[in-house]
């Protein structure tokens, strides 16, 4: 079903991975997509194809998350190559790990320009083009819910950060008639954490379902939350995770 069609969206950090998954399923829905990347042009340009080989319009749009100017800029390249913005997704993210005891300043600061701050002005520059039935989805992460193992205090401090945005956000734009939602994948089967790695078995110790997730998973609660049968879905946390916070 094409429930998304004549839609645009823009997807962060969209070039692989979840981001990558969501894409598509956005425009397999019938959108047009603008997705940011940052190192990965080549990602970038294959999704683009993939996309408009399904006949909807796709841009590629390099963004350092990191620099409030080229977030702005991001958006305003989207609006421009597609014609406006009805979908934001905030997907770019970056993970570092160390004990409070160890955790230097400049760690810090890049988790939180990335994770916290960058969906804070990715919205602040997409609300003004955002109508009535428009949609902010930003990805979380489980972890925010249940810390396990050690070194990832700082990286799920950013994750639980969401949490107070989203529905706060919601407050902001309910009366637009925008939705704002968080989706916290689980243990997800993706580049920085394959099915396969050293740690996968203790992570599937913690999963009722007993299996990893698959960027496809989280892109299609992305895509449902996107759809107008979502109307009345706002200021919600929905996890992907298999049942490990059950």
């Amino acid at each position: 079903m094409q429930e998304l069609a004549g839609k645009n969206a823009l997807v962060t950090g969209g070039s692989r991975g979840i981001g990558a998954a969501i894409v598509l399923a956005l425009a397999e829905k019938g959108a047009n997509v603008a997705m940011t990347y940052g190192r990965s042009a080549d990602s970038a340009q294959h999704l683009v194809g993939l996309v408009e080989a399904m006949g909807r319009k796709a841009v590629s749009i390099q963004a350092d998350s990191a620099d409030p100017e080229a977030i702005q800029r991001s958006v305003n390249d989207a609006v421009r190559a597609l014609g406006g913005i009805d979908i934001l997704v905030n997907n770019a993210a970056i993970a570092r790990y160390g004990a409070i005891a160890d955790f230097n300043v400049e760690d810090f600061d890049a988790l939180f320009a990335v994770n916290v701050r960058a969906p804070v002005l990715a919205a602040k520059a997409a609300i003004p083009h955002l109508k009535a039935g428009g949609r902010v989805i930003t990805i979380g992460s489980a972890g925010a819910d249940r810390s396990v193992g050690e070194g990832s205090t700082v990286y799920y401090m950013t994750k639980s950060a969401l949490q107070a945005y989203t529905r706060g956000l919601a407050r902001e734009l309910g009366s637009r008639d925008i939705t704002v939602n968080l989706v916290q994948p689980g243990s997800t089967n993706t580049d920085s954490n394959p099915e396969t790695g050293e740690f996968s078995d203790f992570q599937r110790s913690l999963i009722p379902l007993g299996r990893f997730g698959q960027p496809e998973d989280v892109a299609a609660m992305v895509a449902f939350l996107a759809t107008p049968a979502a109307r009345q879905i706002t200021g919600t946390i929905v996890t992907v995770d298999g049942g490990a916070l059950a």
